[in-house]
């Protein structure tokens, strides 16, 4: 008996046990449970059965001041306190992530795939979840589905002008935020803009005015070996295959930030620069390496791009909307304008008048609008900020460029060739007098502006010496062609300095890692917008749980 009652006793003990285990579990299935111990009285009275209704499930919200997106928190905790912060990192765009951790946190540190090349069915994929049994796997696939559609969609015009300053809109305003980290330095070829092939335009414009001082008649005085003109001509294409090669390598890997600068409009302008350079080493290329007429194919295959991306920026411009010329006018935009020009030397060159008569017809009428426009700052009647001043000297390329086309057609200096080129010196002189105009910032690529302007109006002042043949027009082609090639050899030293040396030259390319929308720090958005812009499916449904018409099915799964 003794030992049936100890055996009974431990087999009560082990019951014991099992029952406390269930106590245990009792916080998964609180809400039942103390139902459970409340006396019965619905026999007591009459009731209906939407009085029996569950307790309120706790809502939080926070909205991060970066980005605008809010942690939902949904599930009942045990401290009323007890919330879960959402990091302020500021380094990039956040959204939901794993374990409560922010889109930016789930990251990993240095990871920058948003900007990588992918095809069309990678992206299809990646929005699949991985486990449709996990919650938490469903958000996160969400969330990154979200931010892929964020950084591939096109960025508004109007959203660079707000978002961005600097010599060429590069530099992110402090009240902006990004989606790419500012304290990590960023892969090389995320940080290689489409502004570098400026340097190319500078020496290969060397190249033409070199060629210039050896074979014209005005400068025969001089005597100026051909040999530089060869000198010069080779460094420009050894630098031309450098960028271009290294550009191609960052399509290849980085077409998302490539995109982000085709829709840049400061930046947009510079993808006619590579096909100008182009079209000036066949310009200015050595006699010996072309003794006779260039090939019309070669107008033909540098021109092309040119024309194209003509059709699509003049038409923006026209009937653009948020990128009509009114909205985007900056100095850069002379650079697909004098596209026109170039391509109508080249075509005088080959033999080919009227197609650069028409080339420099449509030059001509859209230098004028862009001349105008730019002179009454239509878009904010404002001045531009201090950064942006080296890209000034673009108001003098266009009518020299002009004048030398016209010449070039028409194989005379006439009258309206040199009205261009008279506007063009004016232009210089306003802008030399004025030192103070294009100092007290630091370097960059942008300071290459300078060089082809200079060069090319010191070519077309050779030019005018040739017809206007004098001590004073003389000197003073001598003049602006020893500057311009001093601040051609100045800044390349300089380029060398901080790209080799000081590792300065490629900051991080801020200016394609801006948001498609500003998310103010200042204010919360509330929800019902909030909820509204999200790109998260499950937030709408969640506000929708919570207004009291419907309730939570995970109340229903407990």
């Amino acid at each position: 008996m003794n030992v049936r009652s100890k055996s009974v006793g431990n087999h009560l003990v082990d019951i014991h046990e099992v029952l406390h285990e269930e106590e245990e579990d009792k916080e998964e299935n609180s809400n039942i449970s103390t139902m459970d111990d409340k006396p019965d009285t619905r026999f007591n009275r009459p009731t209906k059965n939407r009085e029996i209704k569950r307790p309120p499930r706790k809502f939080s919200r926070q909205v991060s001041l970066e980005t605008g997106f809010s942690v939902l928190n949904c599930e009942t905790s045990k401290d009323k306190n007890e919330r879960k912060v959402l990091g302020r990192s500021g380094k990039s765009f956040g959204g939901f992530g794993v374990n409560g951790t922010t889109g930016l946190e789930a990251r990993n540190k240095g990871d920058f795939s948003m900007f990588r090349t992918k095809s069309t069915i990678a992206r299809q994929t990646s929005k699949i979840p991985l486990r449709k049994e996990s919650g938490i796997d469903l958000q996160n696939n969400n969330v990154k589905g979200g931010l892929d559609d964020h950084v591939n969609k096109s960025v508004p015009a109007g959203r660079y002008f707000d978002a961005l300053r600097g010599p060429e809109l590069d530099q992110v305003k402090d009240s902006e935020d990004i989606l790419l980290p500012k304290d990590e330095k960023w892969p090389f070829l995320l940080r290689f803009p489409i502004g570098c092939f400026g340097i190319c335009l500078g020496l290969s414009s060397q190249a033409i005015l070199w060629r210039s001082l050896a074979l014209s008649p005005a400068t025969k005085f001089l005597h100026v070996p051909l040999f530089i003109n060869f000198v010069v001509w080779l460094l420009a294409v050894g630098v031309l295959v450098a960028v271009f090669i290294t550009y191609i390598f960052k399509c290849a890997l980085y077409f998302e930030a490539i995109k982000r600068e085709y829709f840049h409009p400061v930046r947009v302008n510079f993808f006619c620069a590579p096909w100008i350079v182009c079209m000036f080493l066949a310009i200015g290329a050595p006699p010996k390496t072309a003794p006779g007429l260039i090939h019309p194919a070669i107008w033909c295959v540098f021109m092309a791009p040119i024309f194209f991306l003509n059709l699509k920026i003049y038409g923006q411009w026209l009937s653009g909307g948020k990128r009509r010329l009114c909205k985007v006018a900056n100095p850069s935009s002379h650079l697909s304008v004098i596209g026109n020009f170039v391509g109508a030397i080249l075509a005088a060159k080959v033999g080919w008048k009227e197609p650069g008569k028409f080339l420099w017809s449509i030059g001509f009428a859209h230098y004028l609008v862009v001349f105008v426009t730019l002179y009454q700052r239509l878009p904010t009647s404002e001045a531009l900020p201090k950064e942006l001043h080296p890209v000034y000297s673009m108001f003098i390329a266009t009518p020299a460029a002009a004048s030398l086309a016209w010449g070039a057609i028409y194989d005379e200096f006439d009258g309206l060739a040199r009205t261009c080129y008279f506007i063009s010196l004016f232009l210089y002189l306003s802008l030399v007098v004025r030192p103070n105009f294009f100092t007290g910032f630091r370097f960059s690529v942008a300071w290459w502006s300078y060089t082809f302007p200079m060069t090319t109006v010191s070519i077309a002042t050779i030019k005018y010496a040739e017809e206007v043949p004098s001590f004073i027009t003389k000197g003073l082609a001598l003049a602006l062609s020893f500057m311009s090639t001093t601040m051609v050899c100045i800044l390349f030293v300089s380029t060398l300095l901080h790209a080799f040396v000081w590792k300065t030259l490629f900051p991080n390319d801020l200016a394609i890692a801006i948001t498609k929308k500003r998310y103010s720090k200042d204010k919360k958005p509330l929800m019902r917008r909030w909820t509204k812009q999200s790109p998260l499916s499950f937030v709408t449904s969640i506000g929708k749980h919570n207004s009291g018409d419907k309730e939570c099915a995970s109340d229903e799964e407990k």
